[in-house]
């Protein structure tokens, strides 16, 4: 494991980065990818009368900065659910993405469509975020929003937002945590998001967990 807590696995022949930040480095390329940020879900149930807290969008920007400072990316790469809904579409919301976007105005990004976005409506275009269909090819690499299998591609995907969970003792018996899943020639990332909740994924033979928790990832034991 790095000094930042990465893991390093080797799909489709190419070396590709876990990030405890819940996002993939592909060093080689200088490419990033992210699944289910789902800005705006906290001003989205606001709007329909819940109580939730605020700042998760600036926490998420933040992190995206970060990332993309420590790993010198060129290319952003989101798998889907960038926006939570139409609710999420709010003037200050808006602002910080073109502020984000204009302090990262070499940055190439692609949005891959989820479901989500679907409903929420395409980025604006000052964003200048392309927006394309499942599966768009990069590489070896099939970048989905759903999980599927292609004939050519290793395929990376989110939309399940994917937990699994620790076994210890006392209080912490069962903990849930964020986590990559591996099958095949298919990789689940978990949401990038602060307010997303997750899909606990059942152990199976030949799938493979890479949980996140704290400031590390790490392989968990098979099925």
């Amino acid at each position: 494991m790095s000094p930042h807590g990465e893991v390093e696995v080797q799909w489709a022949g190419e070396r590709l980065l876990l990030l405890p930040e819940r996002a993939i480095c592909w060093p080689a390329a200088g490419v990033l990818f992210v699944a289910d940020l789902h800005l705006g879900k906290a001003a989205t149930f606001r709007a329909l009368g819940q109580p939730v807290p605020g700042g998760t969008t600036a926490q998420n920007l933040a992190r995206l900065d970060a990332l993309i400072e420590r790993h010198a990316v060129r290319q952003l790469v989101l798998l889907g659910d960038f926006l939570h809904a139409a609710q999420a579409r709010t003037p200050s919301l808006l602002t910080a993405l073109q502020d984000w976007r204009e302090h990262h105005a070499r940055l190439e990004c692609t949005l891959v469509r989820g479901n989500h976005d679907s409903r929420a409506g395409d980025p604006p275009s000052h964003l200048r975020i392309e927006v394309v269909t499942e599966p768009w090819l990069l590489g070896p690499f099939a970048c989905c929003h759903h999980p599927q299998r292609h004939a050519t591609h290793f395929v990376l995907a989110g939309h399940l937002h994917p937990v699994s969970s620790l076994h210890g003792s006392g209080r912490d018996r069962v903990r849930r945590l964020p986590c990559f899943v591996q099958e095949g020639a298919q990789a689940i990332l978990p949401a990038f998001g602060e307010f997303t909740g997750g899909w606990y994924v059942e152990r199976a033979p030949g799938r493979r967990f890479y949980a996140v928790g704290g400031d590390a990832v790490w392989a968990l034991p098979g099925a």
